[in-house]
């Protein structure tokens, strides 16, 4: 199903893409969401053993779909493995309803994580196939994870009014990617026309190819930073209720604070955008992850006016969740279009190994009855270890790929 010239031009792929990525950030929330009255009522044998076991299995899931998954979108096309990756996910989010115990409720949070690890990569590999000009990656990429944190915030809005009936929330999770799948079926056009897989390659990409001249240096620092850029925003989002609930807040306060993390997101997303594109990715990213390392050491400072806790908290998102997508965008610029998929589902998958290590750390303080302030501590720490990481990444990476690029320039949508 290649893309038509009035596919060029639809809108349809760039909302497609972006709903694909709220479903995503659904599934980045809705484990903190629920945590905190799982481990209150015990129910199917939870305690904070059982919820780090569902919290790090889950991502185990994510990081195994986003690493032997997400690859497979260079070889068969971006549009086949969204659309198997929304339905994979959304009959095993469903399935969680009827588990029985802890266990069987994370063996289905580990499925269901396989999809979501290879959906995150596709969605973007394929929006950046068709970044409107030269120079525009960083808003294609930002403005499509927008949805991301959006659908965080939609999925912390729904349990402010569902909690403590916790199921609903993963059957409404699981519907929503159901009545998508149409959509993506009948209006989501194959990313790459065939005169743009005639100029590629015919050597299929790989990870062995990160592995090759110009790219261990990049690979290695690009996946440090994603490694903490990932254990900032899962440690955050699934322990972020129960850390302020250690802290002395109520649970519906914790929950909202994760809301207003989410908020600054959206919000750090669009300005990061426009400053990659200006300035470039890397000034951008170095600057985002060092605010997030001082802002993330502020927050273990109890603050007893709520707005003033509200408003740091906002401040905070809007710097450590636009960071790993930075790092993204700076990823889709330095990798030619054939290699682009493999490179953004290694950072992911990479990434991912961050985002389990970030809730189990976490979790473990939670156990220990440490972690206020001692979990802002460590994600401080990972920030400023990120830094470190991606100032060896050069800005820029010189790769020839002409024809590939004047496809782009003649087929792209209307801006994002």
């Amino acid at each position: 199903m290649p893309m038509t010239s009035a596919d060029r031009t639809s809108r349809w792929p760039v909302w497609l893409c972006w709903l694909a990525m709220v479903l995503d950030g659904f599934d980045l929330v809705v484990l903190g969401t629920v945590i905190p009255t799982l481990i209150k009522t015990q129910e199917l044998g939870f305690d904070a053993v059982g919820a780090t076991l569902a919290a790090t299995i889950s991502l185990v899931g994510v990081g195994l779909g986003a690493l032997f998954i997400a690859p497979l979108s260079d070889r068969l096309g971006r549009r086949r493995l969204l659309i198997a990756c929304v339905a994979w996910f959304s009959l095993f989010t469903l399935a969680i309803v009827i588990a029985p115990n802890v266990l069987v409720f994370s063996i289905f949070r580990l499925l269901a994580g396989v999809g979501l690890g290879a959906c995150l990569p596709a969605a973007l590999a394929y929006m950046n196939d068709y970044a409107t000009k030269e120079g525009s990656a960083g808003r294609s990429t930002t403005r499509t994870m927008t949805g991301y944190h959006v659908g965080a915030v939609l999925t912390a809005l729904l349990a402010l009014v569902l909690i403590p009936n916790w199921r609903m929330m993963f059957i409404i999770g699981g519907a929503a990617g159901l009545a998508l799948l149409p959509f993506l079926w009948f209006k989501l056009p194959e990313s790459l026309p065939p005169v743009r897989q005639a100029a590629e390659p015919e050597k299929a990409a790989g990870f062995r190819d990160l592995a090759r001249k110009p790219y261990p240096v990049v690979a290695i620092g690009i996946g440090i930073a994603s490694f903490m850029g990932l254990l900032l925003v899962y440690g955050l989002n699934t322990w972020l209720p129960q850390l302020m609930a250690s802290a002395g807040y109520s649970i519906a306060a914790g929950i909202g604070q994760l809301l207003v993390l989410n908020v600054g997101a959206v919000v750090g997303l669009v300005i990061a955008g426009v400053l990659a594109d200006k300035h470039g990715a890397k000034k951008v990213v170095l600057l985002w992850f060092g605010l997030s390392a001082v802002l993330l050491a502020v927050l273990s400072i109890k603050l007893q006016n709520e707005l003033l806790l509200n408003a740091a908290v906002f401040v905070t998102g809007v710097f450590v969740f636009s960071s790993q997508v930075l790092v993204y965008a700076w990823v889709s610029q330095l990798f030619p279009s054939r290699l682009r998929a493999t490179a953004l589902g290694y950072s992911a998958g990479v990434g991912r190994l961050g985002a389990i290590l970030g809730p189990a750390v976490t979790g473990t303080l939670v156990a220990a009855g440490i972690a206020y302030p001692w979990g802002f501590y460590v994600f401080a720490a990972a920030a400023l270890i990120a830094v470190a990481a991606l100032a060896i990444v050069p800005q820029r990476i010189p790769h020839s790929e002409p024809a590939a690029a004047e496809v782009t320039r003649e087929s792209a949508p209307a801006e994002i």
